[in-house]
């Protein structure tokens, strides 16, 4: 209306607050599920029944300097995030990083399905948004894990069992609470913690790398087979994908197996979409528990600073 006063508020920053306050409280009272290595498997342990975690996936190399510099810290960062992501590695077979796992690099060729040209390295994708690069990727990548969590209404209910025998590791599926879609698949993801860099090889940080994506399995959910099987001793699902998907891998001394439901490539190369339906992790390794603590409140406490300082705004319309 001319000569008139509208006025546009924004949100309080009480309420910002309050907001990132339960926000990031998440992964303090939901933590994912993490067993210390002293721990045995012999009988078996199960994941609760999740799948609510987002997928985070780095492109990494053993190379890279940057890359070197924040390795150590992104357990502390994982730790901090509980359940709420479930932190992978891809290091590439570009003939000088020291790992390059055949599974590494199908997964990178999954996200090239959409991302024919990928960024350097460090970089850091959340459920199949935008690449973020660098050591300050990090806050971009906090904000798209705010945002996935807001746009996820509904996801996939997954539990698995983990158990050991002898010098194997088995993960097997126990419940699927979801939408079985055809163009969907399963895929178990085997992730070493703690790999050892071998000697000789251009290595500018620590003698370990984390997260590291050494094997995985895909069971297509549609007919209802095993459709890849990348360094895993075996891969089956007897009943279907849905019902007993289960995958044999050699016993590490600290490992994730991540299980996730998500769109099979033929979809990703008509849909363009790398998100999931659902994931969930069962972790074998130590937890640092300060480091998890500090980094969520120092997280919190600058969220927290730059939401008081969102005050009410006023804008006038010239007549």
């Amino acid at each position: 209306m001319a000569g008139g006063t509208d006025r546009q508020y924004r949100p309080k920053g009480w309420l910002v607050l309050m907001l990132t306050v339960g926000l990031l409280q998440m992964p303090i009272l939901a933590q994912a599920l993490v067993v210390d290595t002293e721990t045995s498997l012999a009988t078996g342990i199960e994941t609760n029944l999740g799948g609510r975690s987002l997928l985070v996936e780095e492109l990494t190399t053993t190379w890279c300097p940057t890359c070197a510099e924040i390795d150590p810290y992104l357990m502390g960062v994982s730790d901090a995030h509980g359940s709420r992501i479930a932190l992978m590695a891809y290091h590439p077979s570009d003939g000088e990083d020291a790992f390059s796992p055949p599974a590494s690099n199908h997964r990178i060729e999954r996200l090239k399905a959409v991302n024919p040209d990928l960024p350097g390295t460090p970089s850091f994708i959340v459920e199949g948004r935008a690449f973020h690069t660098g050591t300050e990727a990090w806050v971009d990548v906090q904000r798209d894990i705010l945002d996935a969590e807001v746009e996820r209404q509904a996801f996939t209910k997954l539990q698995f069992s983990v158990k050991s025998n002898g010098d194997n590791i088995t993960a097997t599926l126990l419940d699927f609470d979801g939408h079985a879609r055809n163009n969907s698949h399963l895929a178990f993801i085997v992730l070493e913690h703690g790999k050892v860099v071998p000697k000789g090889a251009i290595n500018p940080g620590e003698s370990t790398r984390d997260r590291v994506v050494i094997a995985t399995a895909e069971c297509d959910i549609a007919n209802g087979k095993v459709v890849e099987s990348i360094d895993v001793l075996e891969a089956v699902a007897p009943e279907g994908c849905t019902t007993d998907f289960s995958i044999t891998f050699e016993a590490l001394e600290s490992f994730s197996v991540v299980l996730v439901h998500e769109n099979t490539l033929e979809a990703i190369n008509t849909a363009e979409d790398l998100g999931s339906y659902g994931a969930v992790e069962f972790a074998y390794r130590e937890r640092s528990e300060t480091e998890s603590w500090n980094l969520a409140w120092v997280v919190l406490l600058c969220a927290g600073m730059a939401g008081l300082l969102i005050l009410p705004k006023k804008n006038k319309i010239s007549p």
